[in-house]
């Protein structure tokens, strides 16, 4: 396609085979050892002084051996096909594990100082760039192992945890699917993301043709993936024993500084607001003329609803979303498309979906997506400009710092999304436009909490179960299946390979229990988005430095400006408040004869 951007990874290296790279891992190497000497075994000794100095030489270390791995990471998921990207990928993996391991007794000694010292140093001036950092790093000393112990667990992730990790990767991206395109009669190959995107087409039998080619190639290397998601799960289960935590979740709160009583209290929330999902689905089935409505219905367009948006029109679109809210916003988001930061169609050996790669302070992020041109393709071009700039606000903090905290990391992107709506909304008066725009909006909330809340509990469900055997392709497809059902309910009719729709959710692969980050960013952002609404301009700065705060704070304490607290029962069910309020706009325009 002429519109079509590859993004342009010069700015971090020249080639895959660029000299540099390995200068730098070989430079990675000598300092990693230097600096092992220095510090090994005297971090108690250190005063506050030294300590802020050790910290600023291991950020350096950080970052020296990043740069090649994200570089690395961008070239795979832009094109996993060649060896040269694989075997690069490979090599900065294998040397980015050798060399944590060197530097693991670091946070190790850290954890492990007097309390009452700690306490002393952190009063000092010269750690507080560090101090949260400090402070959440100590959380995790209770289940802390010994050096030998982390040292070993480190080196069998390599070929463990990441070598599956890997397996699944490249198994999915090497997915070719054989699928007669919409007015055509023969067979063509064509990508995951291609059969995804016919989601949205109009003709029923096309949408259900597509999906079910789709999961059935799931299906069809249920023995590797069933097997990926076994070692992966039986992993964490082990490692949970190894370092007593109470449960399963215990990493994901302390890395998300989240309360496990606040993060089931949000869930719960959710489940007793199901029936707005059930009452948006009756009314879609409405507008679809349908006698049933089935999962593959969900996204379909409305009748006489073809719109499509090019990538320049997107782009204009969600820049004048943004520039309404801020001009700070629209620049730094313009400045993906100038300096070619962006990879935007579908591709053979792509990784699909989309996503922001924050990088680190010093390198600008990255965007991938996978435009094919309907109007959810912008919203999501919106969503992850939103962490685009949301990682270009927090470039002022240091590497500890850098990135928001796991609750607070879909502020921007979400906050994107409804700026985007209302812009378009306001720009409309085409009734059957706005209650297109509408759909789309309740879609993409019902799909940021509903469903991903319905994934939490089936990663929960798959994680205790595996802890009590060996879990068979049809174990996960019951587990999958009953999870959604409580979701759906009748409303949905849910067609048979849409058992196997686990199999291909990355998130379950590499990010425990990431999926309930995603309703704590909608809710949170609905309540942010309803403060803007009331308070106008007044709102923007106090947002843009919540932004800029990156990771520096825990979440309750970043977002004390605005008078919200995450303890309180009725902050969830104010954002469930917001979506009923739309809910009940859609209705309205519906009704209009």
């Amino acid at each position: 396609m002429s519109e079509s951007i590859h993004w342009d990874l010069g700015k971090l290296y020249s080639s895959p085979d660029a000299a540099e790279i390995h200068t730098h891992l070989e430079q990675l190497s000598d300092q990693a050892k230097s600096f092992s000497e220095k510090y090994k075994g005297r971090i108690h000794h250190l005063s506050a002084h030294d300590l802020a100095a050790a910290l600023n030489s291991y950020e350096k270390l950080q970052t020296l051996g990043l740069r090649p791995y994200l570089y690395a990471q961008l070239l795979f998921c832009a094109d996993s096909r060649p060896d040269q990207h694989k075997m690069l990928l490979a090599k900065v993996r294998e040397d980015w594990s050798t060399i944590s391991e060197q530097l693991l007794f670091f946070e190790l000694e850290l954890m492990k100082l007097d309390a009452e010292h700690f306490t002393s140093l952190l009063q000092s001036e010269a750690l507080q760039p560090y101090r949260h950092y400090l402070i959440q790093l100590r959380k995790g000393a209770p289940f802390t192992l010994s050096e030998e112990v982390e040292q070993a667990l480190k080196r069998k992730d390599l070929s463990g945890k990441e070598g599956f990790s890997q397996l699944f990767d490249e198994l999915t991206a090497s997915f070719k699917f054989a699928f007669v395109r919409p007015g055509e009669s023969e067979p063509a190959e064509v990508t995951g993301e291609e059969l995804l995107a016919l989601l949205y087409h109009p003709d029923g039998t096309v949408r259900e043709n597509a999906f079910s080619t789709f999961l059935q190639k799931h299906q069809e290397h249920a023995l590797v993936l069933t097997a990926c998601f076994n070692n992966l799960l039986l992993d964490h289960e082990r490692e949970g024993q190894l370092r007593n935590y109470p449960d399963l979740m215990t990493p994901t709160h302390l890395s998300s500084e989240t309360e496990p009583e606040m993060v089931e209290q949000m869930m719960a929330v959710t489940e007793q607001n199901y029936g707005l999902a059930r009452e948006y689905f009756a009314l879609k089935q409405q507008l679809l003329g349908l006698e049933k409505m089935k999962n593959t219905d969900i996204y379909a367009p409305l009748p006489g609803s073809n719109r499509q948006f090019s990538l320049p029109e997107a782009k204009q679109l969600v820049l004048g979303a943004f520039r309404s809210f801020s001009p700070q916003l629209a620049t730094l988001a313009e400045g993906f498309f100038t300096d070619r930061r962006i990879d935007s169609h579908p591709a053979p050996g792509k990784t699909g979906g989309a996503f922001c790669m924050g990088m680190l302070p010093g390198y600008q992020p990255y965007v991938l997506l996978n435009h094919t041109g309907n109007l959810r393709d912008v919203s999501t071009l919106a969503h992850e400009l939103g962490h685009g700039v949301h990682f270009a606000l927090s470039q002022q903090q240091n590497l500890y710092h850098y990135q928001a905290p796991l609750p607070l990391a879909e502020t921007a992107s979400v906050f994107g999304e409804m700026l985007l709506t209302r812009h378009l909304l306001a720009k409309e008066t085409d009734r059957q436009l706005r209650i297109e725009l509408l759909c789309v909006k309740l879609e993409e909330i019902i799909a940021t909490t509903f469903r991903q809340n319905a994934l939490t509990r089936f990663e929960l469900a798959a994680h205790k179960k595996r802890g009590q055997q060996l879990l068979s392709p049809d174990d996960y497809c019951e587990l999958w299946w009953q999870e959604n059902a409580k979701l759906f309910g009748d409303s949905i009719e849910m067609i048979e390979p849409y058992r196997w729709g686990w199999a291909y959710i990355s998130h379950f692969i590499h990010a425990r229990f990431y999926c309930y980050s995603y309703v704590f960013g909608e809710l949170l952002v609905l309540a942010l988005y309803q403060q803007y609404l009331e308070q106008g301009e007044e709102f923007v700065p106090l947002y843009l430095d919540l932004l800029k705060a990156g990771g520096s704070a825990p979440p309750q304490e970043l977002l004390e400006p605005f008078g919200i607290d995450l303890s309180d029962p009725d902050f969830w069910q104010k954002g469930y408040d917001f979506v009923r309020g739309l809910l009940e706009e859609l209705k309205g325009l519906v009704e209009i004869k």
